[in-house]
């Protein structure tokens, strides 16, 4: 088992039929090969804080998710909430619709949004969704969340017909410059997609298949 690139890897389960038990599951294992963090929807946050508790495993959760259609006082309260009940980590969607329409300065009052919720008790990730945008979309997106002081962008939700390619992340890697956490999520599913990824430069990994990508198996989930 790879120990440092577990360290990089956001054990995720976002499906909407994720029962108590693969959220305890992934806990175990989150805890087992020592991953960065649990990548959780808001609801399971408690629960997941109460089974890290103790444990150098983070808790992340989603914010505005998937769509990233929600206002900014809405995911500045679901941001909060989040950190109440545990979370020390969020990963928040842009507004898309708003980035497609050129209105740059609600995208980036968006972000900051939720960056102010945080009060500093977490990491702001913020997902720019690739498989929707242009190449100047993402560079936008990239560079409004860098300047809303993000702490990482992000590739996709895994909920919208895409997710991490090596362009992409080196294409965002260029953008924020190494300043800022670079985390690429969606159809990294074994070691060598894991590799590829990091070397574009990512560095963190958002996966279901995290315990396939640092054993060496081969895992079937897109995120």
């Amino acid at each position: 088992m790879d120990a440092k690139l577990a360290k990089m890897i956001d054990h995720t389960q976002l499906k909407p039929d994720t029962s108590r038990e693969k959220i305890e599951q992934i806990c175990e294992e989150a805890k087992e090969y020592g991953f960065a963090s649990v990548c959780v929807n808001p609801y399971w946050v408690t629960l997941c804080a109460e089974l890290l508790e103790g444990t150098d495993v983070k808790v992340c959760t989603v914010i505005g998710f998937p769509l990233g259609a929600n206002t900014k006082e809405l995911k500045a309260y679901e941001t909060k909430q989040a950190i109440e009940n545990g979370a020390t980590e969020v990963d928040m969607v842009i507004n898309i619709g708003a980035l497609k329409s050129g209105d740059y300065e609600t995208v980036k009052h968006d972000i900051e949004a939720v960056v102010r919720a945080t009060e500093g008790k977490a990491l702001t990730k913020v997902i720019i969704e690739t498989s929707l945008l242009t190449d100047e979309e993402k560079e936008k997106a990239c560079e409004l969340a860098k300047e809303a002081e993000a702490d990482f962008v992000k590739t996709s939700t895994g909920f919208s017909g895409g997710g991490a390619t090596v362009e992409d992340v080196r294409l965002m890697r260029k953008t924020v410059g190494e300043e800022m956490g670079v985390k690429a999520s969606g159809g990294v599913r074994d070691r060598q997609g894991a590799d590829d990824i990091v070397e574009a430069g990512a560095t963190r990994i958002g996966a279901s298949a995290g315990v396939q990508i640092v054993s060496g198996g081969q895992g079937s989930s897109d995120y």
